[in-house]
């Protein structure tokens, strides 16, 4: 287990959670165009995100603002769904942000979901990801991957007890959900862990105590699966508004985090 600085920030609100988080974005975005001519980000799902995307979409200074020429689009996990379901990821995102930004076409790089066997879909985007990174070897690091966390401790599609945790050599898998009845595709941990920054977006009450075990619990990732995200050599921000920070110890604030 990497010994990783993480900072804890508690905001009021869920607007503010994801206000917060659009102007991070922001500011890595421009930093990644500035310093290498691209900003990579692996995108999440989830209802948590939708607002900060509307948010990079909508008029003003994100928008204007923001290097799309520039920034290639990728998603952490995805349904095992067509693209046009209500459930996918992709849809998701690409109704509340890309469709409305001048991002080019071809820098999305959404999982093919419809792909009916999904161990092949998995397969086809650990080609993308190598093909687009140049990486033929080793795992790609992405400036930025965005995060959530559900109520059971899962990250991406990284579930309690799934096979897809003790994943070392593959970048993306398809994993089966047995709670679910259902397969996902996933990044694995060592995609995850390779980035530049990963963000934590987490909102909810009923978020408090699996955030708690995460946070302050012994590591113990079959059953609390985000604990396995801690970047490398990467930074570890978690966003989190004060429903889901309700449980915490003020000590996890002391500690590289606190009150916004």
């Amino acid at each position: 287990m990497s010994d990783v600085t993480r900072h804890v920030i508690v905001h009021d609100s869920l607007a503010d959670l994801q206000r917060a988080g659009a102007d991070l974005i922001f500011h890595e975005a421009r930093e990644a165009a500035k310093a290498r001519g691209r900003f990579t980000i692996a995108l999440s799902g989830g209802t948590t995100p939708r607002g900060l995307y509307e948010r990079l979409a909508g008029d003003g200074p994100w928008r204007s603002g923001f290097p799309w020429a520039g920034t290639h689009v990728f998603w952490g996990d995805e349904r095992h769904v067509p693209r046009d379901h209500p459930d996918s990821n992709a849809r998701m995102a690409i109704e509340a942000l890309l469709s409305k930004v001048p991002i080019p076409p071809e820098a999305i790089h959404p999982i093919a979901g419809e792909e009916p066997n999904a161990g092949r879909a998995a397969e086809l985007y650990e080609t993308t990801l190598r093909t687009r990174f140049g990486v033929t070897q080793g795992v790609p690091r992405f400036d930025l991957v965005l995060l959530g966390m559900g109520s059971d401790g899962h990250t991406a599609s990284l579930f309690p007890g799934t096979e897809a945790l003790q994943e070392e050599r593959r970048l993306v898998v398809a994993n089966w959900v047995g709670k679910l009845f259902t397969e996902r595709i996933t990044m694995t941990p060592s995609v995850l862990n390779e980035a530049e920054l990963v963000i934590f977006l987490i909102a909810g009450a009923d978020k408090a105590l699996p955030l708690k075990g995460v946070l302050e619990g012994p590591y113990e990732p079959q059953q609390l699966p985000a604990q396995m995200v801690r970047p490398h050599h990467g930074r570890l921000v978690y966003l989190l508004d004060r429903a889901a920070a309700g449980l915490l110890k003020k000590e996890v604030l002391r500690d590289g985090g606190r009150l916004a």
